[in-house]
């Protein structure tokens, strides 16, 4: 590894970042967030779990979105990645997965409103393209030497199942179920657009200052995600996918008609939809970019840089917290360890947009809540995984202890690993930060909300696709980095 490189690269970051963070605004406007904050902790260490129906109603739509999606997802993405080696099979994997499942959402609200095919389809369609990239890269990763062993007579279909996908099972059947955990992460935020899953009764609860009830839902999603490995096992999975359609819940009946005005007509720009042509369509994008694209690029990016930096920051700070060369195998190790791991479970499993919704209550709009939930998250997710890549290094018996230990053993030896991690992260970091306007942080998601809410869905459309573009860009560019700095990083240990 090239650290003269690395090193550029890094402190390249770190300066950009210093420099965003002259433009950004991080003001903390509440009266009292401390106030607000203890009232928060004092719901979390007293849960009110008096209303058993509401809570129990909002984790089995929460599961019932995410087992739904999930499935449907892992299975257009192994037919997709059965075709992956086609250009356009990829181009289109990486436009579906660039845009966030909210967006899937708003764009699937207006032609099929409050129904559960919104909330199944906006987890769907994003998921598959992510499972698409990841199977197919596993796939390829395979020992070609069974295939090769295979009878001549033995079709595409017998040398798929027996020799590719028999050998990968183990790396796929641990990566679906890494996304149903992102599944419930999903499901659970997609009720803050009106699906009845956790976020809307969390957002209500909020709303009402029913604090009791907000650590109440929040305890009660960390109890289920730190529990999948316990309930979520191969045999019952069928029973569980067949049940979960059943519990989705009604919601309000499919206009057809507006389905089709709002594929054929809504979206379609102002300009050719009022028979203007090309002379009108110009000055409409022109206007879009420079009044309401640029201004959201700009925040984008300006967000997704200091994010990312403060991850990485967070990550390389808290993996200790989970590496037994810093816990030690003794008793007071393990719980200490346990302990780490704890905090980082809460920190990974949290979703960004629920974080930042909270820290928005607390705090009060600007970009602060955004930035932190970000890190807070993605540095959870980093700082676990370089925790666990730790744990493969053998020191020497003389090895010093302490900060030595870090600053001269285990940073140099990890930092690869981690930058290729946070380089990985960076697309999502970016998606994650454009669907923070929602909450009113003035990212193109903002954009793309104030479009919706005024039935400018021709406006929303293309925003959400410059969003799109943006994320392939990013994507593009931290891959050519880690080629470019020889950082490895497989398929199986993507987060």
């Amino acid at each position: 590894m090239p650290l003269t490189a690395t090193r550029r690269v890094t402190l390249g970051l770190i300066l950009l970042a210093g420099v965003c963070l002259l433009f950004g605004d991080f003001e903390i406007s509440t009266h009292d967030p401390w106030q607000a904050l203890g009232r928060l902790f004092m719901g979390l260490i007293q849960p009110d779990f008096s209303r058993v129906d509401l809570l129990g109603e909002a984790l089995l739509r929460t599961l019932a979105f995410a087992f739904v999606g999930v499935g449907l997802g892992a299975a257009a993405g192994m037919l997709l990645a059965l075709l992956f080696e086609h250009v356009w099979v990829r181009t289109f994997c990486a436009f579906i997965r660039a845009i966030h499942e909210l967006f899937w959402a708003l764009i699937f609200l207006q032609s099929f409103g409050l129904h559960p095919l919104t909330g199944v389809l906006a987890i769907a369609i994003p998921y598959a393209g992510t499972f698409a990239k990841v199977y197919a890269e596993i796939l390829d990763e395979g020992d070609p030497q069974p295939e090769r062993t295979l009878p001549r007579r033995a079709g595409r279909l017998s040398a798929l199942v027996y020799a590719r996908i028999s050998q990968a099972w183990p790396h796929l059947v641990s990566y679906t179920a890494y996304r149903l955990e992102c599944g419930l992460r999903s499901s659970a935020v997609l009720g803050f657009v009106g699906m009845p899953t956790l976020g809307f009764h969390l957002a209500s609860a909020f709303a009402q200052g029913h604090y009791g009830t907000v650590g109440a839902l929040l305890l009660l999603f960390y109890a289920l995600i730190a529990s999948l490995r316990l309930w979520v096992r191969p045999r019952l999975l069928p029973l569980y996918l067949l049940a979960s359609p059943f519990l989705l819940g009604t919601g309000l009946p499919i206009l057809w008609s507006n389905v089709s005005r709002f594929f054929t007509e809504d979206i379609v720009p102002a300009p050719l939809r009022h028979g203007e042509g090309l002379g009108g369509l110009l000055p409409w994008l022109g206007e879009l970019l420079a009044d309401q694209a640029l201004p959201g690029i700009w925040n984008t990016l300006l967000l997704t840089q200091i994010a990312m930096v403060l991850t990485g920051a967070l990550a390389m700070t808290l993996f200790p917290l989970v590496s037994h060369h810093f816990t030690g195998r003794h008793f007071t190790g393990r719980v200490r360890g346990a302990l780490g791991h704890g905090v980082l479970v809460v920190m990974r499993s949290t979703p960004e947009y629920l974080l930042a919704f909270i820290l928005l209550q607390l705090w009060g709009p600007s970009m602060l809540p955004a930035v932190v939930a970000l890190a807070l998250h993605n540095g959870g997710i980093i700082g676990h995984l370089v925790g666990r890549r730790s744990n493969e290094i053998q020191l020497r018996q003389d090895a010093p202890g302490g900060m030595n230990r870090y600053a001269y053993e285990m940073a140099p030896r990890v930092y690869g690993p981690f930058l290729a991690l946070l380089f990985y992260r960076w697309e999502i970091i970016m998606r994650e930060t454009a669907i923070l306007g929602i909450l009113g942080i003035t990212t193109l998601g903002f954009y793309v909300d104030s479009a919706i809410q005024e039935l400018r869905f021709d406006r929303a459309l293309v925003l959400i696709v410059i969003t799109a573009l943006l994320n392939i860009g990013v994507d593009i560019l931290a891959r050519r980095l880690r080629a470019r700095l020889r950082l490895s990083h497989t398929a199986q240990s993507e987060p």
